[in-house]
């Protein structure tokens, strides 16, 4: 009898299954009534008319370091109607914070944007000024589509402006509906407020924005070598677009806009945020289109495959004083590169090339750079120190009069004193890494070492490409 019941007990289970299976198909052949709704996103274009418009209650997000209180609503200045958005940009030594930036973004759902072509606004100052960066695509999460015009002019009458969106069909749910940053005018660190308006903010279908012309790197075709497990960022990412006026506009595109391919996925590959891991030994080249037209610039990595990592330090911490080293923590520093324009071509440095295990620094064009440490960090005290050691690898090969030389400057800008060794070619190794341990004596002239504030490498373009390691000075 058990038996018989559970045979009878699935039968019934069959049962109600092929009835459920005949209402689903009746249900699906049954035309929707024309009083469906599906839920969609708002596709409101205005941000801002006389008040915030659907933006919810908490929706400006200053900036870090920037004046909370900068943004407001002007209800006796205005384009049109009754009111505007008013930035007032603080003096640098403003206590509430020394320049004006911040984000609007919806609280809640975002809105579908896919039927715009740009962002519109009015704007003026109070004199003329310009605003380092505008635009829209930043939420404080992922920042997928942000998207900026760099140093956008204002005057002190109302002018329309227009950022235009990449590519809208990726703005589906974005919440991000303006970004600003915005610093004082006059000499660094003494910058002189102002304020400026922006009124009828909204997203907008032109029609007249036309020929994108995206760019990566810049536009260049870059070759670069590598090694498996280094990450590279792509930059230079734009999209320039020609406007009714007949002015090529180019603003700075988040690298989610883009679609990236690699000539070899087993020697790289890049992900949605841009960047490209490097996965393999071999050749790959990375590009990019945005809606199907390619972009202009190129990314070949020539992989090495692992990367041999300089010798390991071990000295005793305590009597290492390290600029730059895994091995031990190091002092502060104002920059890795400093830019010393026109005569400098140096590039890289900063931030480091990132190994996996391991942080080199590599200076591609080199002719000079600097390691500055006298500007917003305290100048290196070295009269208890005796050595400098530091790793160079020359990325190239190595001629009979190439060379590296450094130099070290105690108490820059003021009675400055240098000293400087040179490095020959015979001293330095080809795709190798070879460690020097300077005596600081051996430097030449510098009598005086009590505030070192540069260190410098200078090979004069004998030699170009350099990966350098472990600087530090110990006794």
């Amino acid at each position: 009898m058990k038996k018989m019941k559970k045979i009878k007990f699935i039968h019934s289970k069959i049962t109600v299954l092929i009835v459920l299976v005949f209402l689903i198909n009746l249900s699906c052949e049954r035309e929707l009534s024309d009083e469906v709704e599906f839920a969609t996103l708002s596709n409101t274009a205005e941000i801002f008319t006389d008040t915030p418009i659907g933006l919810g209650s908490n929706f400006y997000f200053p900036y870090g370091g920037s004046k909370p209180t900068a943004w407001s609503v002007d209800d006796e200045e205005s384009y049109k109607g009754t009111a505007s958005m008013r930035f007032d940009v603080p003096n640098a030594d403003d206590p509430e914070g020394g320049y004006a930036g911040a984000i609007f973004r919806i609280d809640g759902s975002g809105r579908d944007l896919t039927g715009y072509d740009a962002l519109t606004f009015w704007a003026k100052g109070s004199q003329a000024v310009t605003i380092a960066e505008i635009g829209f695509g930043e939420d404080f999460e992922q920042n997928k589509y942000l998207t900026t015009l760099q140093n956008l002019k204002l005057t002190t009458n109302w002018v329309k402006y227009i950022i235009p969106i990449p590519d809208a069909s990726k703005l589906f749910n974005e919440r991000g509906m303006l970004r600003y940053a915005a610093a004082g005018i006059g000499p660094l660190g003494n910058e002189v407020g102002y304020s400026f308006w922006i009124d009828e903010l909204k997203f907008e279908k032109l029609g007249t924005i036309a020929q994108p012309r995206p760019a990566m790197l810049n536009g260049e075709d870059v070759e670069q070598t590598s090694f498996v497990g280094v990450n590279i960022n792509l930059m230079g990412l734009t999209q320039t677009f020609n406007l009714d006026s007949g002015r090529n506009l180019t603003v700075s595109a988040a690298p989610s806009y883009f679609s990236f391919n690699s000539t070899d996925v087993d020697v790289a590959r890049v992900s949605e945020l841009g960047v490209v891991s490097v996965v393999g030994s071999g050749t790959a080249t990375i590009t990019a289109s945005i809606g199907g037209v390619r972009a202009l610039g190129s990314l070949t990595i020539e992989s090495s495959g692992s990367f041999t990592a300089a010798p390991l330090p071990t000295r005793d911490p305590s009597n290492v004083l390290s600029i730059f080293s895994d091995a031990y923590n190091n002092v502060p520093v104002d920059y890795y590169n400093g830019y010393f324009a026109p005569y400098q071509t140096t590039q890289g440095g900063s931030p480091p090339l990132d190994l996996g295990n391991d942080q080199v620094i590599n200076y591609t064009d080199l002719n000079f750079v600097g390691i500055g440490t006298f500007l917003n960090v305290p100048t290196i005290d070295l009269t208890q120190m005796t050595h400098i050691h530091v790793d160079i690898n020359v990325r190239e090969d190595i001629d009979s009069g190439d060379f590296i030389r450094l130099q070290l400057i105690n108490n820059v800008g003021g009675n400055e004193i240098s000293g400087s060794v040179t490095l020959t070619g015979s001293q330095l190794l080809s795709n190798q890494w070879a460690s020097f341990d300077i005596p600081l004596s051996a430097f030449s002239g510098l009598t005086v070492r009590n505030q070192i504030g540069l260190l410098f490498f200078i090979s004069d373009a004998t030699i170009s490409d350099i990966y350098v390691d472990n600087i530090y000075y110990y006794k």
